[in-house]
């Protein structure tokens, strides 16, 4: 496990209802920190998202979608992603707005992921799961689905 990341790193992403929404916030919680698209191969994986999302957000857990176009495969503005999550996935969980997640226009929180662990998103739905310390406890790629056994375990260790 990498060590925590540093209070307040990250800072704050906008929201894609509007306001901002802050990963300290968070500290004492598991969150799952996954950058989305919503034209994209593995875009079903939002209907998983919001599985792992009710069935944990009782108990802690918080699921946050990243839409970025790092990929060229998002759609144009936040307000065609968010009526598109709803409408397509029922999606409720948090969501920030268009988001740079790779390269050097990353946003403050994937600089200091990449700092701390090497780890930079290669793809859409890569997923990191920081600990309830803010430390990063796993990421997986694209290929492992969110509600995965090997991501399920993890999220339930930290939840106990």
């Amino acid at each position: 496990m990498a060590p925590p990341l540093a209070a307040g790193v990250g800072g704050t992403f906008p929201s894609i209802d509007g306001g901002t929404l802050a990963i300290e916030d968070w500290r004492g919680h598991p969150v799952l920190v996954v950058n989305t698209a919503s034209q994209c191969g593995f875009t079903p994986q939002y209907e998983g998202l919001q599985k792992v999302f009710d069935t944990y957000k009782a108990r802690g857990l918080v699921v946050l979608a990243v839409p970025s176009d790092d990929f060229n495969q998002e759609l144009s503005s936040a307000a065609e992603v968010k009526e598109f999550c709803e409408l397509t996935y029922g999606i409720d969980l948090p969501m920030t707005d268009i988001t740079h997640v790779r390269g050097p226009q990353a946003h403050p929180f994937y600089q200091a992921v990449k700092a701390a662990t090497g780890f930079e998103p290669g793809w859409n739905f890569n997923k990191i799961l920081l600990g309830p310390d803010g430390a990063v406890v796993g990421t997986w790629g694209s290929a492992t689905r969110p509600e995965s056994q090997t991501i399920l375990r993890e999220i339930e260790a930290l939840l106990n």
